[in-house]
Formats: structure tokens, C-alpha cells, sequence
């Protein structure tokens, strides 16, 4: 049987699409674990959709590398679990590098110096951390924010501490008096409070630590993803992003603006 052209052609569109050849068929899909209310870094719409300056950060990694993105929403003690298993393929929610953690994960280099704070109610006693003394003070769990307070509870004589799996638990008991104080992230916080008044910083608590992408131990993507970061660094974009989602210019010398080397356990 002799074909003609336009049966030629249709021959071989049929023979891609059952082998599967189709570009749409090798798009290769990002799996990223995100927590869903932790602005202004992710958050999940009623629409389903994420937000923030990580899922923005993401889906320019994907566009880089060529790559489709899907989120999963994750409790955060759920995304450790998760990238060690393969659960999924990367992990956001203002995720900070340790060295514990750099034990069991790999990350890529720091985008953002993460501070964290003590905060409390407007109306609050509290001046200073020594001020904690008897106190109730509760973080969310799993975070550097609990890590330092199971690290300090002896030194300012915390009475109790209370964990709690999502943010908004945590600032509600806050500004309803049931916790006295909370440590967390301070850039989420003052975020938190555009929408929930009553509550302010009581003092910042400086780090050194960074946030980053986490991934399964030994991830063949971690190279891709860190070189991408390293051109939306480079190009001004990760400084876009900075002043989009918290309103001001990051500092010259901030991980923003620096590229950085993948970090490495000790």
C-alpha cells in the first residue's frame, strides 16, 4: 500500500503518540510539598491554587530547567518525611538549613536570611526574651522556632512549651491570651499581622540560618535546581520576588542577591 503525504504524516503522529513521544509525554513534573497557610511565603487560595514568594520562586525553577510543577499540600512535619521517602520531590514552607537536617536531606544554597522572634500581644508584659521567665510560649512544630525554645527553656526559665501544626493555631492563641508568646519566623509574622492586629515583635532573635529547597538525601535534581537559583539570583529576579511578596529591597550582601554554595553537613 503507497501512502501519500498527509497519510505519511498521519502514520507518524499515530506511531508517536502510541510510543508515546509526544513532547507533552516526556514533560518531566516537579513534585514540591508545600505547607498551606504560611504566608508570605506559600499559601493556598479557596481556588485550590498556591501563592507566594517560594511557589513564585519554584515555578521559575521549573520554567528554567524545563520542568511542569505540582504542589502538595503538606502539614510541615509532614514534608521531611516525605522528601526522604519520594514521596515528593521538593519541599518549601521557609524551610531554614541546619545541620542536623543536612544529616538526612540535602539542600539547595540559601535564598533568604531567616531571623526568627519573640512575639506576644500588643498589650503584652513581655519587654525583652528574659521577660519569658514562668511564661507559656509556643512555636510551630518541628520549626527552628521550637528548636531554640527546647534550647533555652532552661535559660529563661520557660514554664511550658505548646506545639502547634499550623500558624494560624499558634497566632490565635496568641492573641487571645492563651499563649503568652510565640518564637517563629519574623518575617511571617509581621506578614500575619497586616490581617491579624493585636499583636507585635517583643524582640528579634538573629540566626545566621537560611531558608532553602529541601530534597531527598543524594537528589540527581539538586544540581539543576541549585543552578537555576543561581541565575534568578544573578539576573535580579530573586530580588523581584523579595520586593513583591515583602515590600521592601533586600540588602546588597543578603542571600538574596548573593549565590551561594551548596551546603554540606558537618
Amino acid at each position: 500500500m503507497i501512502l501519500d503525504r498527509r497519510g505519511l504524516f498521519g502514520a507518524l503522529a499515530a506511531l508517536a503518540f502510541g510510543l508515546g513521544l509526544t513532547s507533552a509525554a516526556h514533560a518531566e513534573t516537579l513534585v514540591v510539598g508545600a505547607y498551606p497557610a504560611n504566608p508570605p511565603w506559600e499559601n493556598k487560595l479557596e481556588t485550590g491554587e498556591f501563592e507566594g514568594f517560594e511557589v513564585d520562586l519554584v515555578k521559575e525553577i521549573g520554567k528554567r530547567i524545563g520542568a511542569e510543577v505540582e504542589f502538595q499540600d503538606l502539614g510541615f512535619q509532614a514534608l521531611f518525611a516525605a522528601t526522604s521517602s519520594g514521596r515528593i520531590d521538593m519541599a518549601i514552607s521557609s524551610i531554614s538549613i541546619t545541620n542536623d537536617r543536612l544529616q538526612n536531606q540535602s539542600f539547595t544554597q540559601g535564598y533568604y536570611d531567616s531571623d526568627i522572634s519573640l512575639i506576644a500581644k500588643s498589650d503584652t508584659a513581655l519587654k525583652t526574651l528574659a521577660d519569658m521567665k514562668g511564661k507559656t510560649i509556643g512555636a510551630i512544630s518541628a520549626s527552628v522556632g521550637e528548636a531554640w525554645i527546647k534550647e533555652n527553656t532552661e535559660k529563661y526559665g520557660i514554664a511550658e512549651y505548646r506545639g502547634y501544626n499550623t500558624q494560624q493555631e499558634l497566632l490565635l492563641d496568641v492573641q487571645s491570651g492563651r499563649l503568652e508568646g510565640a518564637i517563629g519566623d519574623i518575617a511571617g509574622f509581621q506578614f500575619a499581622f497586616t490581617k491579624m492586629q493585636g499583636m507585635k515583635v517583643v524582640e528579634p532573635i538573629p540566626t545566621g540560618d537560611k531558608f532553602a529547597i529541601m530534597m531527598k538525601k543524594g537528589s540527581p535534581l539538586l544540581e539543576r535546581v541549585n543552578t537555576a537559583i543561581d541565575e534568578i539570583k544573578k539576573d535580579g529576579t530573586m530580588a523581584a520576588l523579595h520586593k513583591k511578596w515583602l515590600g521592601a529591597e533586600a540588602g546588597a550582601d543578603a542571600s538574596i542577591n548573593k549565590v551561594l554554595p551548596i551546603p554540606q553537613a558537618q
